[in-house]
């Protein structure tokens, strides 16, 4: 009997809550980068590990997608069989999974004999009631490769009036996202061999979803209000309806993929977007034969499913049509969670150009697994796009994971375990009678928060809002540190050891807290901290409502067990320090085909002056080569040219705005920019922004300008704003509220120093403000970088795509 044989399959229980969770499945023909890491399988994790944490009887089924033109393609490229490709790439992605923890149920493959059973019984369902159709499509045929083309196969301009990328597929344009035919490619060509394919007639199977479109909208309409599907999800989905459903095509002229189990149509496979979501099904039929009971079984099953936006109309419009058409009594999608992108420093993740940061670089480095996940998750791209930066990386694990969670967990349980006479020798404190939270208001306070912090922490992971939960769960650590100080246990420990006793008692229930409430987001930390506390994870990892594990929030103090020993507290989480987040930012630039070739060019540079290297030149003395006497002397020191990183940029604070007394459309602000004095700034804002919207608030702040007098009062910065193409509107241009005051304002991707004062003759400023804009997002950007502080971008409040200055 195999190790799976023996652990029993979890199956629906009657009368529990039964989740059954998917993460849209990673395509096989290369490495997963963090993009799609977040993107599905992590955010995917995290709400897993929330329902069991929570006692929900749970299933995570996810694998990798094996068929279609992708796959041969890549084979073709790897001169190996489709099967080939796919088994290597399957235990990539495995073993990568693994490594950030990633806790399946079933990780499967969709080239398995059960994908084809249960593919080809949904087909011949559909096919029995009559919703397909059959059609003669013209299709791109290669002479040179002596085939029909796939969408895969075919790469072409972008039809779309002010797309026209150049490289989009046939399927879909990577660019604008557009879902394409390959014969609508202007100058369409073959991937294989680069030539001009004709279009020649060829029969195909469609599903008729104009047919079904009663049944899917009523599915739509109910489920996605119950299931609170998320705000991009309702919008693509409504955008499909509105223009309209069409016949799609479900067969290919391909070899690899699930045989059409038709006669007419025996030397086709089905089309990649027909069987790949059927993978779950089948990927669950793997793990029990029982699959039926999750599968089939709407009244006791509540399907989540976990997705990037380029995957939303295949899982709300077709997926859904495909089992409506069976008329079967199938389990569908109650709630879909989908992100946006999550970009790379100054670009865009790329798998197919090999882009960004791939899951074996991230196992390759030594910032531990729970960084990578606070990070990614914390950056969870939920209502817009989000950026990766190794800058950004560093503030979050230095600033929130070392100097917050870390430092907050530390103090507690080193000052425990010291010995007697010093701390607790280890051992949880007993309370003396008396001695209780609820007559300790700095106690009762905390409890009061946390437990708050509790109800809104499962309100937002119950609604799938996991960013909102991570901070809210980062909030209490927070408050941790800040109760640690407010009740100096230090000198209590000497002058009322009973209070001090109730204090490290409350705080030890809190690091114990926070261990279960980040367990989904960063389990590894969370087993090292439950391993410090001296207790075991099967045991005590839970947040169930029937165990009472909530209601015990209310008196922290009770939560651990006097008289319990601890374990041997050490540091969580080392610093991430500035030459190592240099070393990775050149190590990850460019494409993965650069960086081989920049380390092959190296090893040669190497090798090369190896070669030119005279050890002695008999007198024992080293030989230099003769240097032109002039090469030193004509090194002039040549104008910096004129970068973003010459602008000093800072966080500020309006200490006072005032209107100028001789000017009414200025006002004159005392801004603090971290600096000894306040500095003055006289600012044009007075018929855009009111006065009392001008107190006390976070701005940025250019201080490296020219000072000027306007009006008899020197301005001696800038505070920046963002207005509308006719300048009926402006608006301030905001750090995140938690910026620190006086911080300098960074460009991902643009190093070097700023002018201590810029010359105004250089016209420096002049010739940079024109790249300075907010985007789509609201987000202020110099060209497509955004402005950058330890807390996050910078952003205006709602002015689309207007000019900064």
């Amino acid at each position: 009997m195999t190790e799976d044989q023996k652990v029993p399959k979890k199956l629906p229980v009657e009368g529990k809550r039964n989740v059954l969770i998917t993460s849209a499945l990673p395509y096989v023909n290369n490495v997963p980068h963090l993009g799609n890491i977040i993107g599905c399988v992590l955010s995917a994790d995290v709400f897993a590990r929330y329902c069991r944490l929570r006692g929900y009887n749970t299933i995570y089924i996810c694998g990798t997608d094996e068929y279609g033109t992708a796959t041969e393609t890549k084979a073709m490229e790897e001169k190996c069989s489709p099967k080939e490709i796919c088994d290597k790439y399957h235990a990539i992605h495995k073993e990568v999974y693994d490594w950030f923890n990633i806790s399946f149920d079933e990780f499967g493959r969709t080239s398995s004999p059960q994908q084809t059973e249960v593919c080809q019984a949904i087909f011949k369902k559909i096919f029995e009631n009559k919703w397909l159709s059959e059609n003669t499509m013209q299709q791109l045929y290669c002479d040179t490769c002596q085939r029909f083309l796939a969408d895969r196969l075919v790469e072409g301009t972008c039809p779309t009036q002010g797309c026209e990328y150049d490289s989009a597929r046939g399927d879909q344009c990577e660019k604008c996202g557009k879902l394409l035919n390959p014969t609508e490619l202007k100058n369409p060509r073959c991937k294989v061999c680069q030539k001009s394919p004709r279009i020649r007639d060829t029969d195909h199977l469609f599903l008729e979803l104009p047919l079904l479109k009663d049944k899917l909208e009523k599915y739509i309409n109910e489920m996605s209000v119950v299931g609170s599907w998320s705000q991009n999800a309702i919008q693509t989905t409504n955008s499909w309806l509105r223009e309209g459903l069409k016949p799609r095509c479900i067969t290919r002229d391909l070899k690899w993929g699930v045989p059409v189990p038709h006669e007419k149509y025996s030397d086709k496979v089905f089309y990649v977007w027909f069987d790949a979501p059927i993978g779950y099904v089948s990927i669950t039929a793997c793990y029990t034969h029982d699959w039926e009971k999750w599968w089939k079984n709407p009244d006791n099953v509540e399907l989540y499913q976990f997705m990037g936006k380029d995957n939303v109309p295949f899982h709300t419009v077709m997926f859904p049509s495909t089992l409506l058409g069976t008329g079967e009594n199938w389990t569908l999608m109650k709630t879909i969670s989908v992100t946006e992108y999550l970009n790379y420093e100054a670009g865009k993740f790329s798998k197919s150009k090999g882009i960004g940061v791939f899951g074996n670089d991230a196992k390759d480095t030594n910032i531990p697994v729970e960084v990578w996940r606070y990070y990614l998750l914390t950056n969870r791209p939920e209502v817009s796009d989000t950026l990766f930066t190794w800058s950004d990386l560093q503030a979050k694990l230095n600033g929130e994971l070392l100097n917050n969670l870390g430092n907050f967990i530390n103090r507690v349980l080193s000052f425990i375990a010291k010995p007697a006479g010093q701390g607790y020798d280890s051992i949880i404190p007993t309370l003396p009678d008396g001695v209780s939270g609820d007559s300790h208001p700095p106690t009762q306070r905390l409890a009061d928060k946390v437990t708050a912090y509790m109800e809104q922490y499962i309100e937002s992971m119950e609604k799938v809002k996991l960013k909102q939960g991570l901070k809210i769960a980062m909030s209490i650590s927070g408050d941790g540190n800040a109760y640690l100080q407010e009740s100096e246990f230090w000198r209590l420990y000497k002058q009322n050891q009973p209070l001090c006793s109730l204090v490290m008692k409350t705080a030890a229930g809190i690091v114990y807290l926070l261990a279960c409430l980040l367990e989904p987001f960063m389990p590894s930390f969370t087993h090292e901290v439950l391993k410090q506390l001296n207790l075991s994870a099967e045991i005590h990892l839970s947040l169930c409502d029937d165990k009472g594990d909530i209601a015990r929030v209310r008196r922290p103090w009770h939560i651990l067990s006097e008289g319990h020993r601890i374990g041997t507290p050490r540091p969580l989480f080392q610093e991430l320090k500035d030459e190592e987040v240099e070393f990775y930012r050149k190590k990850f630039a460019g494409s993965q085909a650069d960086r081989i070739l920049r380390a092959e060019a190296e090893a040669e540079k190497v090798a090369e002056q190896l070669k030119k290297t005279k050890v002695s030149d008999g007198n024992g003395k080293k030989k230099s080569s003769a240097k032109s006497s002039n090469e030193t002397k004509n090194k002039a020191a040549a104008e910096p040219e004129i970068s973003i990183t010459r602008l000093d940029i800072r966080v500020g604070l309006i200490k006072k705005a005032q209107k100028h007394p001789d000017a009414d459309s200025l006002y004159v602000e005392e801004i603090d920019v971290g600096e000894e004095q306040a500095r003055t700034v006289v600012s044009g804002l007075v018929k855009y922004i009111p006065l009392d919207e001008m107190q006390n608030r976070k701005v940025c702040v250019l201080c490296n300008l020219k000072p000027a007098t306007m009006r008899g009062i020197k301005s001696q910065a800038m505070v920046l704003a963002a207005s509308n193409d006719d300048h009926t509107k402006v608006e301030l241009v905001e750090p995140p509220s938690s910026a620190l005051v006086g911080e300098r304002i960074t460009f991902p991707g643009y190093e070097g120093n700023p002018d201590e004062l810029l010359n105004p003759k250089k016209k420096v400023w002049e010739t940079l403000q024109v790249d300075l804009h907010s985007n789509e997002e609201l987000v202020a950007c110099y060209k497509n970088v955004p402005l950058t502080t330890s807390a996050g971008v910078c952003k205006v409040s709602s002015i689309r795509c207007g000019s900064i200055r």
